[in-house]
């Protein structure tokens, strides 16, 4: 075994406290590879933001999981090279059993997210705390679930959104000792969060998605004061990626996310954690995509995973700036 702390990691419980009280909220950005490591690192030092490193389980299997304990060591020093020791943490994502979270707790992760979402309320409640009592004992902050979130995104998939009730979250919290709570207000998963027939049309013809369950949010912050909240499928699918995406080959139909004015607005509040993974695939594949079809003769991967880097920087730049607010937070 080896503990996060010896990879130089910290925890979440810290930088949440400050967040809540700070009115911003931390990034969570999901990696599988170097290119993006690169780019969050990069990112966050340049902006002086903490950061959330996010592995969910498909993640960890391409990476492999020795490699990812080495990845993240690495993050830590090259976040040093670069001139501005950040605070980083490395979360398993969407954990659905004890066993996987033990692992990554074995394996160095400071942080992990068990979703028990899927199941009964008092099953989700006794599998959060079998995985609250085997992490606190290593100094390891545990994420729950309440509430169903619709869309695909690695392994996890629902067909339909289920809310979070805001009366279950305070009796959750108290009996499962879970250091966060994600909760379902109407974001989603993926590129295609919701299918036309939800959304309306501006006078330009893009699709505005319906807006977030800000009652809902409201609601559970009263129940469960200062207690941390977080978003899960908070990508905003910008346009302008979607578009070169199309426009160099790609069949991108209906994307659409949340506004980044809903998502400002949600940092300000409780929610301390916002989790961003579709947006970092998009800007990756638009660079990619251009870089092909503007040199179809290029076939060194530093000619086309370079630019995707750099576009994905660039894009978590302006998240922590712009929408967060975590810039100068470190």
């Amino acid at each position: 075994m080896i503990t996060y702390k010896e990879l130089g990691l910290v925890n979440s419980k810290d930088l949440f406290a400050k967040a809540v009280k700070g009115g911003y909220a931390i990034p969570a950005f999901n990696f599988n590879n170097l290119e993006q490591l690169q780019a969050i690192i990069g990112a966050c030092v340049e902006t002086k933001s903490p950061v959330i490193l996010q592995v969910s389980s498909g993640a960890r299997k391409y990476a492999n999981q020795t490699l990812l304990k080495h990845l993240a060591k690495g993050a830590v020093d090259y976040a040093h090279e670069l001139g501005f020791d950040i605070p980083i943490v490395l979360h398993l994502d969407h954990g659905d059993t004890l066993e996987l979270c033990k692992s990554c707790i074995e394996s160095g992760f400071s942080s992990v997210m068990i979703d028990g979402s899927h199941h009964p309320y008092e099953k989700n409640v006794e599998l959060t705390a079998q995985v609250v009592e085997y992490a606190h004992k290593y100094d390891v902050s545990v994420e729950g679930e309440l509430g169903v979130l619709a869309g695909i995104e690695d392994e996890v998939s629902s067909e339909v959104t289920h809310y979070t009730k805001p009366e279950e979250v305070e009796d959750f919290v108290k009996k499962t000792g879970v250091d966060s709570l994600a909760i379902s207000i109407g974001t989603s998963h993926g590129a295609n969060k919701f299918t036309p027939a939800q959304c309306t049309r501006n006078a330009d013809g893009i699709l505005v998605p319906p807006p977030l369950r800000f009652d809902i949010l409201e609601e559970c912050e009263k129940r469960i004061p200062g207690f941390p909240i977080v978003l899960h499928g908070a990508s905003s699918v910008p346009a302008d990626l979607v578009k070169i995406i199309n426009g160099n080959g790609g069949k991108l139909k209906d994307a659409v996310g949340i506004p980044e004015e809903q998502l400002r607005r949600a940092a300000a509040s409780a929610v301390c954690k916002v989790n961003i993974d579709s947006d970092g695939r998009l800007a990756m594949t638009a660079a990619v995509r251009k870089a092909f079809n503007d040199n179809p003769a290029e076939f060194d991967p530093r000619k086309y995973l370079g630019p995707a880097r750099d576009s994905l920087k660039e894009l978590y730049k302006h998240k922590i700036v712009n929408v967060l607010g975590s810039v100068g937070k470190a």
